[in-house]
């Protein structure tokens, strides 16, 4: 565990060195500020409140805009180190495989993690000065920002995946842009292709669901969009919501196991690389 640690500090270290955590953590706060302070302005004609125009606007963006942080912050830990040269020095030293993937995966999670509560918080913190919110919503927004950094962790998960699947940085870079339009863009307007052309015939509401959660970026919309009444309702997905056959810890579930999977797999490859 001590050697987890020290490798899960180093990658929060030359993050700060190379100035990932502040960058990261400037544009998600300067895109959340704008989000609080602009799409605050429709909550007296649809009866909402602040907090909740707040989730619904964060959510959209993280949907976007995380995946893609995790996926440049992951996608050459493995070839970019073993092009450089470091990644021989590093296993050099009494460490396992398992222990120095665990590490980095530790590590730029870390750094996502700083970067989405700073950002995100002061947002938060902007509509608390603005306005009062209940409990309730309170309680959202948290577990919108818990659920932005699980979602980021998907992702880094997957970019590890390409990391250990290809042999040299470009190839990584082009393959972690595919998989960032795939489930981010291309995988929804596939589906809904689908179920326009189907129309009911063979996909039920059980089908959708499960394909659905085949979609970490579904899942993530799914319990942050219509985990709530206020939320779904101004998300336009409170039809969606009172269909949804998985509940807030099926969805959390299903974003953990898109963390740990790739993770796993990641793991295994990399112990069976040549170095």
């Amino acid at each position: 565990m001590r050697q987890v640690l020290l490798i899960a500090g180093k990658e929060v270290r030359d993050g700060l060195r190379n100035r990932w955590v502040v960058a990261v953590t400037l544009l998600l706060a300067l895109f959340a500020l704008t989000l609080a302070f602009l799409g605050a302005a429709p909550t007296g004609a649809v009866k909402v409140g602040a907090l909740a125009v707040t989730i619904v606007s964060l959510s959209s963006l993280s949907i976007f805009l995380l995946p893609l942080i995790a996926l440049l912050l992951s996608y050459d830990a493995i070839v970019g180190e073993q092009e450089r040269g470091t990644l021989a020095l590093l296993l050099a030293y009494p460490v396992a495989r398992w222990q120095v993937m665990l590490g980095k995966f530790a590590g730029h999670v870390t750094i996502l993690g700083i970067a989405t509560v700073l950002g995100y918080g002061a947002a938060g913190a902007a509509v608390a000065v603005a306005a009062a919110e209940p409990g309730e919503a309170w309680g959202a927004f948290a577990a919108m920002v818990g659920s932005s950094v699980l979602l980021g962790a998907v992702f880094v998960s997957l970019g590890y995946l390409v990391s250990v699947l290809v042999r040299d940085r470009s190839t990584a870079g082009g393959i972690a842009i595919g998989v960032w339009l795939l489930f981010v863009i291309v995988y929804d307007m596939g589906l809904l292709g689908v179920l326009v052309a189907d129309q009911g015939r063979v996909l039920d509401a059980g089908a959708v669901n499960w394909l659905l959660l085949l979609n970490p970026a579904d899942a993530y919309r799914l319990f942050n969009l219509a985990g709530t009444a206020n939320v779904s309702a101004f998300s336009g997905m409170a039809g969606l919501a009172g269909q949804a056959q998985s509940g807030p810890a099926a969805l959390l579930a299903a974003l953990a196991l898109w963390a740990v999977l790739p993770l796993g797999a990641a793991t295994a490859l990399f112990s069976r690389r040549q170095i």
